[in-house]
């Protein structure tokens, strides 16, 4: 319905749309893709975001934009570094358009009040809404449906409709009237019912594109995808109302620690108190944030009550969290002792095949600013790895892949390095590689042994949704006592053993998640931690946790310096 974009306005603020639904499944995925694809072939260069802590969406936004997602979550930032990380990677790729894809229902948030839903990211950004109706057997109610959403929360901006699940032309025309009769929200599309769902799923959602090994018909869907919006969906129209927005205002830098640590700037307007706690100042509910209460949204995801150790020596050892403090948990270095990377930069792997390839790219950005020189590793092939002084291993599908990770030898490799102190931050997936086993349909398949724990993939979900933890043992990544906040999704559990069952310490009391399992007050507990080596299923998204990044910096150039000396 559209083939040319609009030009932009000289000195206007990138144009901005969200796209929703009523629930999930109800086509705002098809939407979002396709409308990316289809302006990001038009030649506008299209940034994408995606609601809420998600990979593989995010994946496939990506792909179809020619351009990294990124993530904006309300459960982890308050809405001023939610703008500021919104105007930072929108400004960094020179974006024409942002296009912000929304999860589950518009208003479906953490509790009635709809906290951290959509909508609110939305007020947030003050961005318009595009909301996809699914249509199926539906005429005069969808109009009910679009009024509802109009007048349900003031602030946002329901700027169009598009129909979805259309039967027939009739049945457009039905839906058309009825919404134009009874509310002002213009409908700028209708897409028919298809024959078949374009779109790959598998347990876990939408198809994984296995990091960069896309599977092969990836871009054939997001063409057809494109084909099928632009010719149903008023795309000049979606741009125009992208377009007519006033700029965001002005916040500090993303990256700028100290404008969002409570020196000189509160991070959000909830009323709390900033936290005193130099690198670690967070700004937290006025009454505190134990993990017991949950803060508003508006407040940090860490607290950090506790002070932080002292520095650490300039040499190895155990108060370095050096191998001498095998098998156990060592202390947290400080953060911020890391700086801009040069030729003596410790070195941090980071594993990204089709086995494990869940990273946020703002985690990897982090790790750089406080010092570090990533390189890109697989588990899957036996190329040799260089000399490594930090070892991130993310999420994503082991259980697809046991058999090629169980053969891998690097597996044996990674154990003799956890062995002599290489500092391993591992979550999920991650964490799956570091067990003794990973079972699958019946089949085991031995894998590095750092834990003496097993995983099991289950055919349903074991833990799924937003994480509140307590840290209740000493380790060298976060300080005693930090509240934090993540998230989890995992289709395997952690089997203890007989030999060890109920004698693991874990380090994360879980006040909200399900993690390794419950304790005997029913809280879920996750986090395992040996030496320099930390696995868990909780996700973090490393802006919302200061100091993780220095910290782990820190190690690797411990172990550096140990290394080199050895």
């Amino acid at each position: 319905m559209s083939s040319h974009p609009r030009t932009p306005r000289t000195g206007a603020p990138s144009a901005r749309i969200c796209i929703s639904a009523l629930s999930g499944g109800g086509g705002k995925t098809l939407l979002s893709l396709g409308l990316a694809r289809a302006f990001s072939r038009q030649g506008l260069a299209v940034q994408p975001f995606k609601k809420g802590p998600d990979y593989i969406d995010a994946a496939w936004l990506s792909l179809a934009a020619g351009r990294q997602a990124s993530n904006l979550d309300p459960y982890f930032l308050p809405p001023a570094r939610l703008r500021a990380l919104f105007r930072h990677v929108v400004g960094r790729g020179r974006a024409r358009l942002a296009l912000l894809e929304g999860n589950r229902g518009l208003f479906d948030g953490m509790d009635v009040r709809g906290s951290c839903a959509t909508a609110e990211l939305a007020r947030t950004l003050d961005c318009p809404v595009l909301l996809s109706l699914d249509c199926t057997k539906m005429t005069r109610t969808a109009a009910a449906l679009v009024a509802g959403v109009r007048h349900f929360e003031p602030g946002l901006r329901l700027a169009g409709v598009v129909l979805n699940q259309v039967a027939s032309a009739r049945h457009e025309g039905i839906l058309r009237e009825a919404i134009t009769t009874y509310t002002d929200v213009p409908v700028l599309g209708a897409i028919p019912r298809l024959r078949e769902n374009p779109l790959p799923e598998r347990h876990m959602g939408l198809a994984s594109l296995c990091g960069d090994e896309l599977a092969p018909q990836a871009q054939e869907i997001l063409e057809k995808l494109a084909d099928v919006v632009r010719g149903h969906v008023d795309m000049e129209r979606v741009l125009a109302i992208a377009d007519d927005l006033p700029a965001l205002p002005e916040e500090p830098d993303f990256w700028d620690e100290a404008a969002w640590s409570g020196e000189g700037r509160a991070v959000s307007s909830g009323g709390g108190q900033p936290v005193a706690g130099g690198a670690d100042t967070v700004f937290a509910a006025g009454t505190g944030t134990s993990c017991g209460e949950e803060a508003p949204p508006e407040a940090a995801s860490v607290t950090s009550p506790r002070a932080v150790p002292s520095a650490v020596p300039q040499t190895g050892g155990e108060a370095c969290g050096g191998a001498g403090a095998l098998p156990g948990p060592v202390p947290c270095p400080p953060a911020g002792a890391g700086g801009r990377h040069g030729p003596s930069a410790p070195r941090i792997g980071y594993v990204r095949d089709r086995a494990l390839w869940f990273y946020y790219e703002e985690n990897l950005e982090a790790l750089r600013r406080a010092g570090a020189e990533l390189v890109r590793l697989s588990l899957l092939d036996g190329a040799p790895w260089p000399e490594l002084d930090g070892l991130y291993l993310g999420g994503g599908f082991p259980e697809d892949w046991a058999r090629e990770l169980s053969a891998s030898p690097h597996l044996a490799r990674l154990a003799t390095l956890a062995g002599e102190g290489l500092p391993v931050y591992a979550e999920c997936g991650g964490f799956m590689v570091l067990a003794s086993a990973l079972e699958r349909d019946g089949q085991r398949w031995p894998m590095s042994g750092i834990f003496p724990v097993e995983t099991r993939f289950c055919p349903r979900p074991q833990g799924l949704g937003y994480v509140r933890a307590e840290v209740v043992l000493t380790n060298p990544y976060f300080p005693q006592g930090t509240v934090l906040r993540g998230h989890e999704f995992h289709y395997s559990l952690c089997h203890e053993p007989a030999d060890v069952s109920g004698r693991l310490e874990h380090a994360l009391r879980l006040c909200k998640g399900t993690g390794m399992g419950r304790d005997a007050g029913g809280h879920g507990r996750d986090g395992l931690v040996r030496g320099r080596v930390w696995a868990a299923y909780c996700h973090i998204f490393a802006p919302a946790v200061p100091g993780w990044a220095s910290r782990f910096v820190e190690l690797a150039r411990c172990y550096r310096q140990e290394r080199v000396g050895r």
